[in-house]
This record gives C-alpha cells, sequence and structure tokens, in this order.
C-alpha cells in the first residue's frame, strides 16, 4: 500500500537533468550514484522515493535475507548459499524494489552490520546481523542531507556501491553479501558541503533550484493536491505514463551491454575531460557507460558525440577545478564545443576505428535540457 501511495516519478515538474541522472542509475547503479544538491522544497526526495516505486519487481531467493538473485547463484550472500545447498532446493519469489532510508544518525555496524564473535568462537557457527546495505541490495539507498553523514560513513557506502559487495571483518572471520543498490544522496548546500574526495566518489552530480516559471509552479501546486485529496486517482491517472517508463528502463537494461562505442569516441571523452583538467579517470568512465545508457534506452547499439554531451553534463560539474559549484553548471553548449574542439585536433587515422568489445552499461532519459 505504501508503495502505491508514492507520487509518481512522471508527475514531477521540471528537473529533467535530475530525472536523467536518476534513471541513468537505475539501470545501471554501478555508474555510482548520484548526488543531488539544492534548496528545500524542490523535490529531491520525492524523486528518490518515486524512483523506486517506477521499478519493476524483482525476483529473489526465498528466505535471502538479501534480496539474492537466483539467477546469479555466484554474487549470493554466505548464509543464502548454505541455504540452498544445505535443502539443496531453489526457491524463488517476486519482491517490490526495496526503498532504504538511511538516517544521518547511522553508524558503522548499522550500516554494514554486525558479526557475533562470541557465536562464533563458542560455537563456530558465523552469525550476521544484516545492516543497511544488505536491506537495500538490488534498491535505491536514499541518504538525506549526506553532507551531514560521518565522512566514514559516506566512505562505506559509496565503496559498497562501487564494489557491488559489502564485506564485514572482525577477528579473523568475514562474512560478504552482494550490495548492488543506486545510491541517492541529497543535500542543501546551505548547510556545508561535502569534502572533495568524497565529491568525486558520487558519479553523477546535480544542481537544482525551485522553478520560476509561473505556469510551471501552478502545475506543482495543482498535481500534489491533486494527489493529496485523492491519490489513488491521481495515480491511475499517471499510470500510463509510469508504465512506459518503467517499461523503458527494462529494455534499455536488456540492450545496454550491447552498446558499442570506437576509438575516437574513447579520445573524446579523454579529450574533454583533460580540456577542463579533470582529476584522475573516474569522470571519463562514467560519461562512457552513462553515453551506453543514454543509447540504449533509445534503441541504439552505437554512442553517439550527443551521448557523450548529455552524460558529460552529469559527470563533470563537481569535477571541474575552480567551478566547484560556484557558477551556472556546465551546459551542453558548452560542452558541445569543447567536444568539437578536441575532435578536430584528432588525426585521421583517430577520427574512425571499429568498435570496441562491448563493456558494462548504464542508462538515462534521454531529455535535452
Amino acid at each position: 500500500m505504501a508503495r502505491r501511495l508514492v507520487f509518481p516519478f512522471t508527475a514531477i515538474v521540471g528537473q529533467e537533468r535530475m530525472k536523467r541522472a536518476l534513471i541513468l542509475n537505475a539501470v545501471n547503479p554501478q555508474i555510482g550514484g548520484v548526488l543531488i544538491r539544492g534548496e528545500r522544497g524542490t523535490a529531491k526526495s520525492t524523486a528518490a522515493r518515486a524512483l523506486a516505486a517506477l521499478l519493476p519487481d524483482i525476483e529473489v531467493v526465498v528466505g535471502s535475507r538479501y534480496g539474492c538473485d537466483p539467477q546469479r547463484p555466484s554474487e549470493w550472500a554466505d548464509d543464502t548459499r548454505d541455504m540452498v545447498e544445505g535443502t539443496g532446493r531453489l526457491e524463488s519469489e517476486y519482491r517490490a524494489t526495496p526503498f532504504v532510508d538511511l538516517p544521518v544518525s547511522a553508524t558503522e555496524d548499522r550500516v554494514v552490520g554486525t558479526l557475533d564473535i562470541e557465536k562464533a568462537i563458542k560455537s563456530g557457527e558465523k552469525h550476521f546481523e544484516p545492516g543497511v546495505l544488505a536491506s537495500a541490495n538490488r534498491g535505491v539507498l536514499y541518504v538525506d542531507e549526506v553532507n551531514l553523514l560521518d565522512d566514514h560513513v559516506v566512505d562505506l557506502l559509496l565503496d559498497s556501491a562501487a564494489m557491488g559487495i559489502n564485506i564485514v571483518e572482525r577477528e579473523g572471520i568475514s562474512f560478504s553479501h552482494p550490495a548492488k543498490f543506486i545510491l541517492v544522496g541529497t543535500m542543501n548546500p546551505e548547510e556545508g558541503d561535502l569534502r572533495p574526495q568524497l565529491l568525486d566518489r558520487f558519479a553523477f552530480s546535480v544542481q537544482i533550484e525551485g522553478l520560476q516559471d509561473p505556469e510551471q509552479r501552478v502545475q506543482i501546486i495543482e498535481r500534489r493536491i491533486a494527489f493529496e485529496v485523492d491519490a489513488e486517482d491521481f495515480l491511475a491517472e499517471w499510470a500510463g505514463y509510469e508504465l512506459q517508463v518503467s517499461e523503458q528502463i527494462a529494455r534499455a537494461r536488456e540492450l545496454v551491454n550491447d552498446v558499442r562505442y570506437t576509438r575516437r569516441d574513447l579520445l573524446s571523452i579523454a579529450g574533454l575531460t583533460a580540456s577542463f583538467q579533470v582529476d584522475g579517470h573516474r569522470a571519463d568512465l562514467v560519461i562512457l557507460r552513462g553515453a551506453q545508457a543514454l543509447a540504449a534506452l533509445d534503441g541504439r547499439d552505437r554512442i553517439s558525440d550527443q551521448d557523450i554531451v548529455l552524460a558529460a553534463e552529469l559527470a563533470l560539474p563537481h569535477r571541474i577545478k575552480g567551478r566547484l559549484f560556484q557558477d551556472a553548471e556546465v551546459g551542453a553548449f558548452e560542452l558541445e564545443e569543447r567536444l568539437e574542439q578536441v575532435q578536430s585536433e584528432m588525426g585521421p587515422e583517430e577520427e574512425g576505428g571499429e568498435p570496441q568489445e562491448d563493456v558494462p552499461g548504464s542508462e538515462a532519459v534521454k531529455k535535452k535540457r
């Protein structure tokens, strides 16, 4: 019932860049999450909750405390594997995509879970009490006011999101379980910022503000009131749009690993990030995965320059030196100009190229600003 009463994702007015970033991560959590910065009342938490409600139910191993995927036994938690091997029977069921809201006061043990060392020593059995990462596996992990969370806890979240696994080790005893989730962090910059090292760990960042167009503001009022007065009727009105986006995500998930790219595309991405003096190589990988996702959403098997630009819009704002959210976010026009300049400097042998081997993809809503 609670899931049915979530405000529809497709009914959110404007904020297209934010919605694009969220759907990219919905298709491939390995992208690395999204940080949404903005003032209060700009639909940040509404969008995160609506995304989880939009996603299809997931198939899980019956009895698994982590929502393990029955189709991927290599990724099962230790006790899920023991359970299936012990009974010799694998049963599955469908559950709603989990949405976990992490409190700012969360401790390390609350996040990663705890091992009962005393029981392990006495009986020789590993007893693990799952934490937030276990609950969020294959779902959405939402952290409001992420800038107020302990830096060490933020590091743990980002590490797990990147690796897709949570490993807990205590006194020589270890336990592991899958931890693949869409990490969504929101924050109000007026309450302080994240350290640059943590900012870079978020794949995408979006800066949002309240809409100034009177027509759009009226739409927000009308839709919110309609939802509060009769949520069931409002959800029925938007059900078709929700289904359309949900099916679009599902199709793109199937296609994204087949999306290909050329050496020219890689040189374009590398040249673009280098022109902005971006440190490290995380942004390059994020842009490539985002571009593949955009292509998959359109049903294409090759990425385009426009895909690169739209992915870069999300991957670069928090990584450009000297412009860390101080100026307007880097826009598509500026990125297109930079990309054209980079490509004009390529040699003839670099302009073409055969498609590379397929790599893990991701996905995004391809909506131009």
